[in-house]
Order: C-alpha cells, then sequence, then structure tokens
C-alpha cells in the first residue's frame, strides 16, 4: 500500500516542484515504485519530467472531475524510474467544476485508492495557494504533508498561515492530516540569515524540520528546463548529494532497508 505525500506551501518559489521531482526521482532509484501527482494548473511538475503539457490527453483534471480513471492517465518514464499523472492547463477550470461536485474535497482521494497497490510512494504536488485542488491535497496525504520552506526571512510570514490553514482542515475535514516533515531549501550557507530561518523554523517544528537541508544551487535551477531530475542532469552537484541524502533519511524513517545505487548518465 503506498504511502501519500503532500507537498504544500501557500507561498511560490520555495522549491515545492522542485522537491516532488528529486525527492521523487531519487525514492525511484532507491528501488521504490513512485507515483507524482500534478495537481498544480501550471503544469511545472509535469514540464520538469519532459513532457509538454499541451498535448496531455488524460490529465490529473479529467481524473478529478471523474471523466477518466486514473489508470490509463498514468504516464512512465523507466529511464527516470518515475510515473506522473499529469497536469495540463485545462486544471484551472477544475476549480469551479469541483465546486459543483459531490464529495469535492475528496475527489483526488478516492480517484488514488484504485492504484494505491500499485506504488510505494505517490507525492502530490499541489499549487502554491489555498484552494479546492490543495485541499484535496491535503485530504489525499494519508501519511503527512512535506512543507518546502524557503531560508530566507519572508519565507517566515507563510508560515504562521500555512499552520493554521493545517488546522482548520485538520479540525473540518481530514482529523488524520499531520505535518511529516518540513523540507529547508535554497540554504546559503555564506549568510547568517539562512540559519537564523532555520532556528526559526524549527521553533515551529520542532522535532519535524528534516536534518538534510537542500542547498542554493544553479544545476538544481537548469534541470527542469532539459526535463531531467537533479540525479541525472548533474548527480555530482551538491543539491543532488542533498537531494539523495533527504530521500535516505525519508526512507530510513519509514524503516525500508535502502540499497546502493549508481545513477549512469547518458
Amino acid at each position: 500500500m503506498a504511502k501519500i505525500h503532500t507537498l504544500v506551501n501557500q507561498k511560490g518559489g520555495v522549491g515545492k516542484t522542485t522537491s516532488a521531482i528529486n525527492v521523487g526521482a531519487y525514492l525511484g532509484y532507491f528501488g521504490q515504485k513512485v507515483l507524482i501527482v500534478d495537481l498544480d494548473p501550471q503544469a511545472n511538475a509535469t514540464s520538469s519530467l519532459g513532457i509538454d503539457k499541451l498535448t496531455v490527453k488524460n490529465s490529473t483534471y479529467e481524473v478529478v472531475i471523474g471523466s477518466s480513471p486514473i489508470a490509463p492517465a498514468i504516464l512512465h518514464n523507466p529511464r527516470l524510474k518515475l510515473s506522473i499523472l499529469p497536469s495540463s492547463p485545462s486544471l484551472a477550470g477544475a476549480e469551479v467544476e469541483l465546486l459543483e461536485l459531490t464529495n469535492r474535497e475528496f475527489r483526488l482521494k478516492e480517484s488514488l485508492s484504485p492504484i494505491l497497490d500499485r506504488f510505494d510512494y505517490i507525492i502530490i504536488d499541489c499549487p502554491p495557494s489555498l484552494s479546492i485542488l490543495t485541499i484535496n491535497g491535503l485530504i489525499a496525504s494519508t501519511d503527512g504533508v512535506l512543507i518546502p520552506v524557503q531560508c530566507e526571512y519572508l519565507a517566515l510570514e507563510g508560515i504562521g498561515q500555512l499552520t493554521q490553514t493545517l488546522q482548520r482542515v485538520q479540525k473540518s475535514l481530514f482529523p488524520e492530516l499531520t505535518v511529516r516533515g518540513v523540507i529547508m531549501t535554497m540554504y546559503d550557507g555564506r549568510t547568517r540569515l539562512a540559519a537564523d530561518v532555520v532556528g526559526e523554523i524549527k521553533k515551529f517544528f520542532p522535532s519535524q524540520v528534516f536534518q538534510t537541508i537542500i542547498p542554493r544551487s544553479i544545476r538544481l535551477a537548469e534541470a527542469p528546463s532539459y526535463g531531467l531530475p537533479i540525479a541525472i542532469y548533474a548527480p555530482s552537484s551538491s543539491a543532488a548529494k542533498a537531494y539523495m541524502n533527504l530521500s535516505r533519511e525519508l526512507l530510513s524513517q519509514d524503516g525500508v532497508r535502502i540499497p546502493e545505487i549508481n545513477i549512469k548518465v547518458d
């Protein structure tokens, strides 16, 4: 049965999609069967894996509104050892259409149920906003949300709002909702501010901040334009090593045996 984690942050530009893609890629290389669900109408996760969002026929949109079953919509890339439920611009229309459907907050969770036994991990990439799509992502996150937080001052301002959102969803819709972990991203070790931000975030989440911190990296920013995760695009970079260690940390917490891996770059 798949473990389901949703990456969420109402603030954009914090490395949410980057973390979804790269954690998913390394989990795949560590032998896990991984599905990434692109729940963002901008379809950045889809594009980051080299898929043209404008040519996708069955996407998250068709699955969530119920016009297509999930299994035929899933695409698999054997080279990346990943599967993805892609997004498309039409998903923006779901914001309105879902309001008229029954169980509108639970549509994604219900859609995922037929394929849970096919995967070890399902990673959901949400839009950077509090919307009906984000709420669907939170309710589907049966094993806890992952919160990427940029190591900059303004990131602190959104944390209080985000925790209030999680508490409201927990209280009114999904009592089992938990925070699995906080991923500190875009860390610049040359500044004192970055270390201060990490310290402040640990006050909000005393036991939930991952030990692995993701550094700021040009190579990490370049990789999506090639449709590749950092594991293939620049496997020896500091960002690649960080995401590898973060994935190891996640698996270790889950009690999964972690094999040695050797990523071959074409």
